[in-house]
């Protein structure tokens, strides 16, 4: 029985990582032309150019604009802003928590990916509070390889379940 779900979850591991693979090559400007082939890699002209060539670590707003609230995609976002490197900083930025009926938000590092999936906060670490957002925000330094799982535990897993508040990346190294 455990080694049969040992290949389940390796058999979903590979469908995971193929999928994100399909996704981020997807030629979405194929028919207009080798002016505007991009592979998908942050729309360069190419699959080994990057748009930012900057050797140093960024820091960038998780959401961008949008910054860390409720309803807005980002493992979409996450998809469109990468690939992340080692040492970039990931910064969130929310709302302090303002009164009873405010909705406040919080950063958690889920372990797995099927903790991820199914927004299970059992196991995951809190990262950052309710009131760490504000300001400047929460700053979260990118400094071990491997997924990191991004998620918001607030209202027992509502805002990452049902608000789209989880994303993943998968930092790499800087080698040009």
């Amino acid at each position: 029985m455990e080694m049969g779900f040992r290949y389940t979850q390796l058999f979903a591991l590979i469908i995971l990582v193929t999928s994100m693979f399909v996704v981020g090559t997807a030629n979405k400007n194929l028919t207009k032309g080798p002016e505007n082939w991009n592979f998908g890699f942050n729309y360069t002209n190419g699959p080994f150019g990057h748009h930012n060539l900057t050797r140093t670590s960024r820091r960038i707003i998780v959401g961008g604009s949008e910054n860390w609230h409720f309803g807005f995609n980002y493992t979409d976002w996450a998809l469109k802003n990468g690939p992340f490197y080692f040492n970039d900083t990931l910064v969130f930025k929310y709302d302090p928590p303002s009164g009873p009926d405010s909705h406040p938000h919080s950063v958690y590092l889920l372990p797995d990916m099927w903790s991820f999936l199914k927004c299970d906060l059992r196991r995951a670490k809190r990262v950052a509070t309710t009131t760490q957002g504000g300001g400047e925000g929460f700053e979260f330094r990118l400094k071990s390889w491997g997924p990191h799982y991004f998620a918001c535990g607030e209202s027992n897993g509502i805002h990452c379940n049902v608000g789209m508040m989880k994303f993943f990346v998968l930092p790499l190294l800087r080698w040009y």
